[in-house]
């Protein structure tokens, strides 16, 4: 096999080229490969300077993350950076692209940087659990100062070119076209240059007002995750007047606790999850797509507006259709408000606005859905509502095209056998609001065609969604393992817990939000039957009472002006109520029973979604829990929570208060093994 890396001479300097597609990640191979570099531009008295760079679209944009947690080949990235640095020959980095992690490392150690105005430069170890540890928590401080380090390492967002110009971290800017040459040319410039700039020999001012600012201003971000504060502490470490190797070393400490810790490791499974979600068992990944060139969506209210956006916002022409024109107006009002409010704070330009809504059609007619490639619909959530709308779509909608339900609930089986084309139906559950949230469960039926959920899935990826393959039963993947939740902590509540308990402990878990806060979001009247005299539950009784959440101010919680929640009194002498009635003692609830109850249920469900291969894997349900209901990203998803707590005490947990152990769950306790 071929070096990924070349070396290219222009006179009196010696070109480094990486060619590692697709983002030129620096694994060993290219290491080994720049070592052998460096070492023969110091070897060879004509070569006055050298210049790193890469083919293809980017500049290394980060280590080989499967190298993570093995015994690393040698060089390693600290020593090659050290290397770079120490060279007495001026050593310039060549930037296009993203020079990310490790690439802004390699940066980092050469003496000069130059990049095109397009390229971005970043640190984003965080997102993965980690902090760059060849070296970035102390050099970018002596470089660019303590600020845009936190900001840097901490928040791990890349920055741009020009910002990078103005703090130093590059030198200059070089022509989009002409980045190779102007890079040569800085090199031979800088040939005779001495001392030649080393991050290493500069000393970083200390910040603390800075520092304290910065934790102030991300504290509800960073809560519950250890990298973030590694990562200060990294930066705040150089800039307390250690020594540069005393710095290193301590990066070097504060990074191994982060790779060895339970948090990376989820964070990299995520990671590793979200790719793997995108591969269908079964199906050829060469296998033909359908083309979709025109995408009809029926319903203009929250659900269809969103939906819209997402085919819009990726310059794939939408057909909206409502019943009544008031709906339609105000539906398609509500689409440009939301581009219009994006465009006010420079996420898009006006054109690209009036692009968008130029691509929108409105109307009231299915008729006009006939040349459509692919028809969602978000229509009202019922049943015999969807049969007759798919009855009508079988005969209006050209032959091949892909009819998608929208349900978060329903039969995707029985919808599409209301059609004479089941082949060509399935479930795409968008979460609200449909234009932020990441995650798409496609459903896939029965007798959904191969080539049409491998279209969706492909197609998800151009709307920029995580997509993931669930199988037909109740609630899919997501809700039906929200059921479970929802009914022990209404159990709960009738054993003595409070909603604000419930909550507390979901929130200290990592949850965004706990169970009764979210339904007071989504409103505690969603689903409700309507009767304000028919009482058998506890959200009944709000709801006969106009407690609908915080639409009305008050739900499973009293709000203020601001929707701030507080205890409310009224809910407590509801549940006093039916408590009473059900002749259920009051007694005190633990912390600890909340969490098996109400999480070891989840990973039950999860158990059971498995055997029943409702999910292609485990992993699959971890990225449905991220990405969709908020689970938190450091634990890594239900199924590898509950690897980390041991199925034995899963399973403990669950037998204690009663529940039937999924056979799964059971095997895996049994025999120590990890979901799948």
């Amino acid at each position: 096999m071929s070096s990924p890396i070349t070396t290219e001479r222009h006179d009196d300097v010696l070109v480094i080229i990486s060619n590692n597609p697709p983002v030129n990640a620096l694994g060993a191979a290219v290491r080994q490969g720049l070592e052998a570099g460096l070492k023969a531009a110091a070897a060879d008295e004509s070569v006055k300077a050298v210049v790193i760079r890469c083919d293809g679209k980017t500049f290394f944009a980060g280590a080989d993350i499967t190298e993570f947690g093995r015994p690393m080949q040698e060089p390693g990235l600290p020593t090659l950076v050290d290397m770079i640095e120490a060279s007495h020959k001026p050593v310039v980095a060549a930037i296009h692209g993203t020079a990310l992690g490790g690439g802004c490392e390699v940066t980092l150690g050469c003496h000069y940087r130059i990049a095109v105005p397009s390229a971005k430069i970043g640190t984003p170890e965080v997102k993965l659990g980690l902090l760059p540890g060849a070296g970035g928590t102390q050099r970018i401080p002596r470089i660019a100062g303590v600020a845009l380090a936190l900001e840097m390492t901490a928040k791990g967002d890349p920055i741009s070119a020009k910002k990078a110009l103005d703090a130093g971290l590059i030198d200059r800017l070089a022509g989009e076209n002409s980045l190779v040459a102007d890079a040569i040319a800085f090199a031979r410039e800088m040939a005779d240059a001495r001392p030649l700039p080393r991050a290493r020999e500069k000393t970083a001012a200390a910040d603390p007002d800075a520092v304290a600012a910065f934790k102030k201003d991300n504290a509800k971000r960073f809560r519950g995750f250890d990298a973030p504060a590694a990562n200060i502490a990294c930066v705040e470490k150089a800039a307390d007047g250690s020594s540069f190797d005393e710095g290193i070393a301590f990066e070097r400490q504060e990074f191994m606790k982060l790779m060895m810790g339970v948090q990376s490791a989820a964070q990299r499974h995520i990671f590793f999850a979200e790719r793997q979600a995108a591969k269908i068992d079964g199906i050829a990944p060469d296998i033909a797509l359908r083309p979709i060139n025109k995408v009809g969506v029926i319903g203009a209210g929250t659900m269809g507006g969103g939906i819209s956006m997402n085919f819009l916002s990726a310059g794939i022409p939408v057909t909206i259709v409502e019943m009544q024109q008031e709906a339609l107006d105000r539906g398609t009002g509500v689409i440009r408000k939301n581009y219009e409010a994006s465009a006010a704070k420079g996420r898009m330009k006006p054109e690209q606005v009036a692009l968008a809504m130029g691509a929108l059609t409105p109307t009231l007619s299915l008729d006009d859905l006939a040349d459509c490639d692919l028809v969602i619909e978000a229509v009202y959530e019922n049943m015999d509502v969807k049969k007759e709308l798919f009855g009508k779509l079988d005969k209006i909608v050209k032959q091949g095209a892909i009819l998608a339900s929208n349900t978060s609930y329903l039969n995707i089986d029985e919808i599409a056998a209301s059609t004479s084309r089941p082949q060509d139906v399935l479930g795409m559950h968008f979460f609200s609001p449909a234009n932020v949230m990441k995650l798409l469960e496609v459903v896939r039926g029965a007798k959904t065609a191969d080539d049409v959920l491998a279209t969706v899935m492909a197609l998800a990826k151009k709307i920029k969604k995580v997509a993931v393959v669930a199988g037909v039963c109740h609630g899919f993947i997501g809700n039906r393992m929200l059921m479970p939740r929802q009914v022990e902590a209404n159990k709960l509540l009738m054993e003595g817990a409070t909603p604000e308990q419930i909550d507390r402990v979901h929130v200290e878990f990592g949850m965004p939000m706990g169970p009764f806060q979210m339904s007071d979001l989504a409103g505690v009247d969603i689903g409700w039957h309507r009767d304000p005299t028919r009482i058998e539950s506890i959200r009944d009784a709000l709801a006969a009472e106009g407690r609908w959440g915080q639409k009305k101010s008050a739900g499973f919680y009293d709000y203020d002006e601001k929707r701030n929640p507080s205890p409310s009194p009224r809910v407590a002498e509801i549940i006093e109520d039916f408590r009473s009635k059900s002749n259920l003692p009051k007694r005190e609830i633990s912390d600890e029973e909340i969490i098996e109850r109400t999480l070891y249920t989840m990973v039950n469900e999860g158990a059971l979604i498995l055997e029943e291969k409702m999910a292609q894997r485990a992993s699959d349900i971890d990225v449905v829990w991220i990405y969709g209901y908020g689970w938190p990203v450091y634990r890594g998803g239900p199924m590898f929570w509950a690897d980390t707590v041991g199925a034995k005490t899963i399973v403990a947990g669950l037998e204690k208060h009663g529940f039937k152990v999924a056979e799964l769950l059971k095997s895996n306790a049994e025999t120590g093994s990890r979901f799948k």
